[in-house]
């Protein structure tokens, strides 16, 4: 129903008349981003699935006298606490440098992928250093920080003006996409050797992160100004 509801949306918001072409190309751009979207979350929602399982069946946690799995979900939100300020600041400073919401994208998928990616050498074993799983939340979250921020105010730009409300509601949408190809993935954390499993996600969203990067200028063209 989840997957319906979006493809319905679209097909109704594609068909509304009245568009102007401007409007249509926008429209049309938001729909990149909200696959974009998708893919990220359904990496980085496996942190409450087959990381925290990773975390509890593969992880040394006899420091401090053996601490709970659980504690690694603390580390992606202080991570976003430490690191959001800094990119807040970098955006507003890099000028004529700073990369296009295409880019920002492209570079959230990159480092969703290799924070998958750096678990593939020890995720056949057992007993592996807890910084393996720190690296993995660091890497995504700075990923997290290129995708989310910039996703909800890119959405608000191209929207048009009488379904701006609409269209901010339906960005969370692909959250939750985002949430049901997550859950899909972590069915598979006992049928699947982990290291294919973790190499596979990474790899599928480096490919989308490449693959976005090659249409950055397609985007920027359908984005039509909006930065």
């Amino acid at each position: 129903m989840l997957l319906i509801i979006v493809v319905a949306t679209f097909t109704w918001l594609f068909r509304m008349k009245g568009w102007t072409p401007l409007e249509r190309k926008r429209l049309a751009a938001v729909l990149v981003f909200f696959f974009a979207s998708a893919l990220f979350w359904s990496l980085f929602e496996q942190a409450g699935s087959t990381l925290n399982l990773f975390a509890e069946l593969n992880t040394n946690r006899s420091l401090f006298g053996g601490f709970p799995a659980g504690w690694f979900q603390s580390e992606e939100p202080l991570f976003v606490i430490m690191l959001a300020p800094a990119f807040a600041w970098l955006w507003m400073h890099m000028g004529k440098w700073e990369l296009s919401t295409g880019s920002k994208f492209a570079t959230g998928l990159l480092f969703a992928g290799f924070s998958f990616l750096i678990l593939v050498p020890v995720a056949g074993r057992t007993h592996n250093s807890p910084l393996w799983l720190t690296w993995s939340y660091l890497l995504v979250t700075v990923g997290e920080l290129c995708v989310s921020p910039v996703g909800l105010s890119v959405t608000t730009k191209l929207a048009p003006a009488r379904v701006a409300g609409l269209m901010m509601g339906f960005w969370f949408l692909s959250d939750s996409v985002g949430n049901y190809v997550g859950g899909t993935l972590a069915s598979f954390y006992q049928s699947v050797a982990l290291p294919r499993l973790f190499g596979f996600a990474g790899l599928a969203a480096i490919a989308a992160a490449l693959a976005l990067f090659l249409f950055v200028p397609s985007v920027k063209k359908l984005m039509g100004g909006v930065k």
